[in-house]
């Protein structure tokens, strides 16, 4: 499964077991963000477990507080952030003390659908 899906603050890229994210230019991420993103998984990953992977390529900004909420989407297994920009990394690194599941940064996206894969097979067992 592949299917993309647009929204006013990002762009969704839905695949078997992971959904990757590409936040637009200038957004906060804030609460009613982590609303839209219940509600697609809810809908694409109903009972199945997935990993929710960012493509940071724009600048932007996620209010840390969220993560309280992301954590709580049972079947979410894991969150990878995928930027070669140094400054996206460093924020990720912070973030990643708000979220109790399995949070990965890389720079190359082929290397997140890889341990997003061996994340979902581990929880498969």
């Amino acid at each position: 499964m592949k299917e993309s899906l647009t929204f006013d603050f990002c762009d969704m890229t839905i695949y078997d077991h992971y959904l990757v994210v590409v936040i637009k230019e200038g957004i906060n991420i804030k609460s009613e963000h982590s609303d839209v993103l219940v509600e697609v998984t809810n809908t694409y990953y109903p009972n199945k477990p997935f990993v929710y992977i960012t493509h940071r390529i724009n600048s932007y900004s996620v209010d840390p507080k969220i993560y309280y909420q992301t954590v709580k989407i049972e079947n979410l297994k894991g969150f990878a952030v995928v930027s070669n920009n140094y400054q996206a990394k460093v924020n990720a690194q912070i973030e990643q003390m708000f979220f109790t599941k399995p949070f990965e940064i890389f720079t190359d996206l082929e290397d997140a659908f890889n341990w997003a894969d061996r994340l979902i097979r581990n929880n498969a067992l």
